[in-house]
């Protein structure tokens, strides 16, 4: 397997497929859309500026985003790696890209939410450096939800 890596935003086709089968995953560790609703206006796709792409040859595999959430921390968003194409590293590399390209923009901090549940994700964060932090909002207001944070060193100061 020979894994391709492609920048691209929000609107990429690609990354609305993986949108939606993010969205009804997330759907079924909540207990349901309604559980999530009040937080769908923080996730829409189209919000998510930098996108990473994974592929297979032609077919999509894995993507992975940032938005930006204020003038020093960058979020990520949608971190998806295909069932059949786990187990690959392909999220850590999506991972270390995202947070290369955050620095590059000159941000201090990367930050994310994720779900206990997520046992994978949590995984990889924690393996990636990531630190358990308050919840920020709006997920300070989400039943379930904990976020992690990391800084990214050599980045600009903010005074």
């Amino acid at each position: 397997m020979q894994i391709q890596f492609r920048w691209t935003n929000g609107n990429d086709p690609a990354f609305q497929d993986f949108y939606l089968k993010t969205e009804e995953y997330y759907n079924q560790i909540a207990g349901g859309a309604e559980k999530r609703e009040a937080f769908v206006p923080f996730n829409l796709s189209e919000s998510v500026h930098d996108v990473l792409i994974a592929y297979d040859g032609d077919a999509a595999i894995g993507c992975a985003g940032l938005k930006q959430y204020s003038d020093r921390d960058m979020e990520v968003k949608r971190v998806w790696v295909e069932p059949c194409s786990r187990n690959q590293h392909i999220g850590q590399e999506m991972m270390l890209l995202l947070e290369q390209r955050a620095k590059e923009k000159g941000f201090e901090r990367m930050i994310l939410q994720t779900r206990p549940a997520m046992t994978g994700a949590v995984c990889l964060y924690r393996r990636l450096g990531y630190h358990r932090i308050l919840n920020y909002p709006p997920y300070d207001q989400l039943e379930g939800a904990i976020c992690f944070a990391k800084p990214l060193s050599g980045s600009r100061s903010f005074s």
